[in-house]
């Protein structure tokens, strides 16, 4: 039986960082991996491999430049399944390489097979060939993350039927598909289609996209969405779902159909903790199956800590990452970053991309602060109609009083880069005066920092509007 300092199951974002967190301080750590490749979902079905579908989308599909150039392109009707995922195959190879290397750098020992609890000092690790080893550790991080989450009214033996982590396995460019659920996968997912010249229907519950979104940008993503030519079915369910012929026929809660070759569900995941038996040490679980812990990121059991998507919103892989990273400061008092950062940023990979960060309209108005918001477009800078996105925006929130940065929304290309600048200011307290000073190069999309801040100074002495 080997003992360690750490045992990590699960090697994605959280399992990946907690164990070179541990062992870069000194710590001998081994890692679980039940699955032939390392990196979890995020390296081999969800962050990368999705972001990376989409990038071949808009290359493909001509989508970025049409009327650009002043040549309208379309992707070509001999486009393959293999042309789509050629770069997602090499992006993802590459990320297993390097999570590999930065173990093997660390000095992690790999184990394969599944884990379970024999106690709370003990794993039992079971290989695929049948063979067992049994590992203690004075410490243990589950990092096992989510796996989507499946209804029973949706027939998901049926070859047309994915999910987001099967939907790599599509056999070919369908002329038309359904997206059940309208949360960040799935609009994600509808918009990488809708690029490809797939006629999309998206069927979601609520009323409002991404009801966490300032309203004004998920207003913006919503038009923007049936600019593309996506059909909303809002608010919509999905009654029953008849396969017996070419097409799948949706019956929704409205007694409207829709008639697609395929559909994606999307209608969250659930934490992979089935079969970790931890139900006998104690350790609670919710509704999904995600683990529930303190600030520390530790259960019910101190020494056995839990970090990213078994843990529950926000599960992003960046979240994931820290979450974990602190969990074994506290672990093994490190001295070292205690806390997650107040203020996280949120980056939506639709098209167009959405990134946030702070407050939104709706939360300050809901906390009664007063606020002045300003505006700058892309279509108004000069990089911005360079790369020709007119339909670009960022949107600074100031609270009126001292103009501190309170909130910061982009809708456009890079968003999900652009908004660090704001989330920087946020995180030190800045306000106008910093955007106000800074000298940023030319021609560039940064610049609407500037001028953002030149819009709310300008109405600073009117009310919200």
């Amino acid at each position: 039986m080997a003992i360690y300092d750490l045992v990590v199951i699960g090697s994605g974002p959280a399992g990946e960082k907690g164990a070179a967190q541990a062992a870069y301080f000194g710590k001998r750590v081994a890692l679980v991996e039940k699955e032939p490749d390392l990196g979890g979902a995020a390296a081999n079905t969800g962050t990368l491999p999705s972001k990376t579908l989409r990038e071949t989308a808009l290359y493909l599909s001509g989508f970025r430049q049409r009327g650009l150039y002043g040549v309208e392109l379309a992707l070509k009707r001999e486009a393959t399944v293999r042309d789509f995922l050629f770069r997602e195959r090499l992006v993802k190879e590459t990320e297993r390489e390097r999570i590999a290397r930065n173990l093997e750098r660390h000095h992690v020992e790999v184990h394969r097979g599944r884990a379970s609890f024999v106690d709370d000092r003990t794993v039992a690790v079971r290989s695929s060939e049948g063979g067992e080893s049994r590992l203690t550790g004075s410490v243990f991080l589950i990092a096992t993350g989510s796996s989507p989450h499946r209804s029973a009214t949706i027939p998901f033996d049926d070859p047309r039927v994915y999910d987001s982590d099967t939907i790599l396995q599509l056999s070919e460019i369908p002329p038309s598909m359904a997206v059940i659920g309208g949360g960040v996968i799935g609009c994600e997912y509808a918009c990488m289609f809708a690029a490809l010249g797939i006629r999309v229907t998206l069927v979601e519950g609520r009323d409002i996209l991404l009801p966490f979104l300032d309203g004004e940008f998920s207003l913006a993503l919503r038009e923007r969405m049936v600019r593309m030519g996506i059909a909303l079915a809002m608010p919509g369910t999905v009654e029953s779902v008849d396969a017996a012929g070419q097409n799948l026929t949706l019956k929704l809660g409205s007694g409207g159909e829709v008639s697609v070759r395929t559909m994606l569900v999307a209608s969250g995941r659930s934490g992979n903790t089935a079969g970790l038996n931890l139900e006998s040490l104690g350790i609670k679980l919710g509704k999904r199956g995600h683990i529930e812990v303190n600030e520390r990121y530790q259960t019910a059991v101190p020494h056995i800590y839990a970090a990213g998507d078994v843990v529950g919103f926000p599960a992003l892989a960046a979240t994931s990452m820290e979450q974990a990273r602190i969990a074994m400061v506290h672990a093994f008092d490190l001295k070292y970053k205690t806390s997650l950062a107040p203020i996280l940023p949120y980056g939506i990979y639709t098209i167009p991309e959405i990134s946030m960060a702070g407050e939104t309209e709706e939360s300050l108005r809901q906390k009664k602060v007063d606020y002045v918001a300003g505006r700058a477009t892309y279509a108004a800078n000069a990089r911005g109609q360079i790369i020709g996105d007119g339909g670009g925006l960022l949107k600074l929130l100031f609270r009126r009083e001292d103009m501190r940065l309170l909130g910061v929304h982009v809708i456009g290309e890079q968003a999900s880069e652009l908004v660090h600048i704001g989330l920087t200011a946020l995180l030190t307290g800045s306000g106008a005066d910093l955007f106000i000073q800074t000298c940023y190069n030319y021609p560039t999309l940064s610049e609407t920092y500037k001028y953002a801040t030149y819009d709310a100074l300008g109405r600073r002495g009117a009310p919200p509007s």
